[in-house]
């Protein structure tokens, strides 16, 4: 399916989004920018004149630009929400340090003769700084905005995660579903961009004086039309807002399949699960793409809508280890299965609640699940060899995996090394692919349809039936990859429409055609 795909074929077929998502990172890029220029211009002639102010100032903007974006955006979450303002405020802090410390240095590296001598004609201070000294300055002046701009295109994509749009919302989509046509359909535009900028800044950069003064005049205008290309996408316009993950957007049993067994319409923003249960609640999303058994659900009151046309197959949880690390170690096998047919849908949802919104940390959730089990066992702190076990990056995969570390460390002689927080499932497979973990915890949805990518009439007839999409995936995964799916854990984490309850409740939704049809009405 994807691999017969080329990449001109998918970003012919995506073209739409393709061009809207690339306004949308246009938008991004320009509206921080400019709001960036209108603050760091200023500072940078500031510091210029008063030099005393000039460690404290680009000492503030450095430490700014030392925070890593993902962490900039979460934090300004809490106090602008998502969408567009976070997104644009993280960009606009980052795109502060180039323009005022590259301002203050033009400024400063006036020759002193030509300001002295503007002064003796009779310039006052104002115009001397705009007639002498900024178009001095505009070639530095103009090196500073080229790299803020570089530097906002490439931050840009991380929009995406807080529903801002954007190209990452390819890029992660691609991480999420094994997709390279996808993420390269998202990271060469956005190479594309920051070169495309770099070079026409550099034409500016490169004007004589008398020309650098119409660029000083003509910039913000030039800024304020990019900066208009966010609004340009059209959208859909009822007042239902829709916010799924990069993964449940191109998925076949997520938003593609709502569109074709559905024929569901929605306004839909790309979100980061990690965020997307909190907007819910602050009633920032009408409708949110979760996971059966996550803990938030009861944290923040949400209901599932039932999928009465059965797109989303089961999604139980099972180790998956190579069977090298198997053969080498067989006694392996007996102790990860130990957690075989313990963990119901409804236990998990506790675990994962404790997680999510207790904060407890996924080692004491999972002491605790062993203790009340009985499968509790000091380690052995064994030296026969080491066993890898990787995890996927949200709350349910860290508890797993401190379980799975807990048993081994307990009941054999080996010891554990964790690599958690891999990201999505392209990043956790490929480590185990490539070599760098042995092990696991995966869903059968997720092996079927993003990993082994069957035909269409096979996934029809394995939907409805666990056993055999397990069976299937089991199979498949040894004669493909000699990777092995061990016993299920019990639990069904699949994919679910969610509301909040009061909502859903007054406006009488139950199913996701109900849903439908409330969205037709709109």
């Amino acid at each position: 399916m994807n691999g017969q795909q080329s990449l001109w074929d998918f970003m012919a077929q995506q073209h739409d989004k393709l061009l809207q998502q690339t306004l949308a990172h246009i938008g991004l890029t320009f509206i921080s920018l400019l709001i960036a220029v209108l603050i760091g211009l200023p500072l940078g002639v500031l510091i210029a004149k008063k030099t005393r102010l000039a460690g404290l100032v680009l000492g503030l903007a450095g430490i700014l630009q030392t925070i890593p974006s993902i962490a900039l955006l979460g934090f300004m979450i809490p106090v602008l929400g998502i969408g567009a303002k976070p997104a644009i405020a993280a960009l606009f802090l980052y795109a502060l340090l180039p323009i005022i410390r590259n301002t203050y240095t033009g400024i400063t590296g006036v020759e002193p003769s030509v300001r002295e001598a503007a002064y003796g004609m009779g310039m006052n201070g104002r115009q001397v700084l705009f007639k002498v000294e900024l178009p001095l300055a505009m070639p530095v002046l103009l090196a500073g905005i080229r790299t803020a701009t570089v530097i906002n295109v490439g931050v840009a994509t991380l929009a995406a995660y807080i529903a801002a749009g954007g190209l990452g919302e390819f890029i992660f989509g691609g991480i999420s579903l094994n997709n390279t046509n996808m993420i390269l359909a998202g990271a060469i535009p956005a190479a594309l961009l920051a070169i495309l900028f770099d070079f026409l800044l550099s034409r500016l950069q490169h004007m004589n004086i008398k020309r650098s003064r119409i660029a000083l005049l003509s910039l913000p205008v030039l800024l304020v039309f990019l900066s208009s290309f966010y609004l340009l996408p059209a959208a859909y316009q009822g007042r239902m807002l829709a916010g799924f993950t990069p993964e449940f957007m191109g998925r076949s049993d997520g938003y593609l399949g709502l569109k074709e067994k559905y024929g569901m319409r929605i306004r839909t923003v790309v979100i980061s699960d990690a965020v997307m249960y909190k907007a819910a609640f602050d009633k920032r999303l009408d409708v949110i793409s979760g996971y059966s058994t996550d803990g938030r659900l009861k944290a923040y009151d949400l209901v599932t809508l039932q999928d009465d046309k059965n797109i989303f197959p089961p999604y139980h949880a099972a180790p998956i280890v190579r069977e090298a690390i198997l053969q080498q170690y067989p006694e392996l096998e007996d102790v990860l299965n130990m957690l075989a047919g313990r963990i119901s849908d409804s236990l998990m949802t506790v675990l994962n609640y404790r997680a999510d919104y207790l904060h407890e940390t996924p080692e004491k959730i999972a002491r605790d699940f062993l203790r009340s089990q009985g499968l509790w066992k000091e380690p052995r702190n064994g030296h026969k060899g080491t066993v890898r076990i990787g995890s996927k990056i949200f709350g349910e995969q860290y508890i797993l995996g401190a379980m799975y570390s807990m048993l081994i460390r307990g009941y054999t002689d080996l010891d554990v090394e964790t690599k958690t927080g891999l990201g999505g499932t392209k990043i956790c497979f490929d480590a185990m692919i490539n070599d760098q973990i042995d092990m696991y915890p995966e869903y059968t949805g997720t092996g079927l349809l993003v990993l082994l990518q069957p035909s269409q009439d096979t996934v029809n007839k394995l939907l409805s039936d666990r056993d055999a999409v397990y069976n299937y995936v089991q199979n498949n995964f040894t004669k493909r990859y000699r990777i092995k799916w061990l016993k299920p854990i019990g639990f069904n984490n699949a994919y679910a429409l969610m509301m909040r309850r009061h909502q859903a409740n007054a406006l009488n939704l139950k199913t996701i055609s109900d849903l439908k049809a409330y969205i037709d009405n709109d």
